[in-house]
């Protein structure tokens, strides 16, 4: 995956090189009862520094995502069953405009931003999650449910409460992990309502490079690193 003139990650535990922008890296969520990774999709390093780690994912992208075991969808299901009855992994293709990710080091959330067709920006979002880990192929972690919206005159709002909630209810996420979350979440606020990056740094003015490729999604998408970094 490690293309466009990428700076390769060494996996023996030292300190993490940077990608090149043009770079292309897998993008990863491991499933929240379990190692295995149900959400892999890759995407163009836009920036990566000791500030931001900036992504593109484009349009028609392959990637997997989780379905039921049935392959129904997992928002198909009812919310009360939604995360105790079986699942496994599909590949699929992602739809719609691309996503522009951002996240910056350490940070127990990401920041993705979403435009309409045309390029009319939509909104910022706030997804919360484990710090991304890094390895030679790009970034993993995991999601913890509770998302924040924020939009265009920096209102912003809360979302999918409802499956945060039945999350701890089936025994996927404890108290004192869920707290976390919380706590989290209003660092996060703080950042929106002090308008600090990178909601102030004008991503929303950015546009990828139209000669990159969208990239492919390699047979070993969900291999395990032998060495990661923070």
């Amino acid at each position: 995956m490690a293309e466009g003139g990428a700076v390769t990650h060494v996996e023996s535990g030292g300190p993490a090189a940077y990608w090149n922008p043009g770079s292309q890296i897998l993008w990863r969520y491991r499933e929240n009862a379990g190692e295995r990774f149900h959400i892999v999709r890759p995407v163009t390093v836009v920036r990566d520094d000791e500030e931001v780690l900036a992504v593109w994912l484009a349009p028609g992208t392959p990637c997997t995502k989780p379905v039921l075991a049935d392959g129904t969808p997992v928002h198909a299901e009812p919310l009360e069953t939604r995360y105790t009855r079986p699942r496994t992994v599909q590949q699929d293709r992602w739809f719609g405009t691309g996503v522009l990710k951002l996240a910056q080091p350490g940070r127990p959330w990401s920041v993705w931003l979403f435009w309409e067709p045309g390029w009319k920006f939509k909104n910022w979002y706030v997804n919360l999650e484990e710090p991304l880990v890094r390895w030679s192929g790009g970034v993993d972690s995991e999601d913890h449910f509770l998302d924040i919206t924020v939009h265009p005159d920096r209102s912003w709002g809360w979302r999918d409460e409802d499956e945060f909630a039945q999350a701890q209810r089936d025994g996927l996420m404890d108290a004192r992990s869920a707290e976390r979350v919380r706590e989290a979440g209003r660092a996060a606020v703080e950042v929106i309502r002090r308008w600090g990056p990178p909601f102030s740094d004008g991503w929303e003015h950015w546009r990828p490079d139209p000669a990159w490729p969208v990239p492919s999604l390699p047979d070993d998408w969900d291999r395990t690193p032998a060495h990661v970094s923070t």
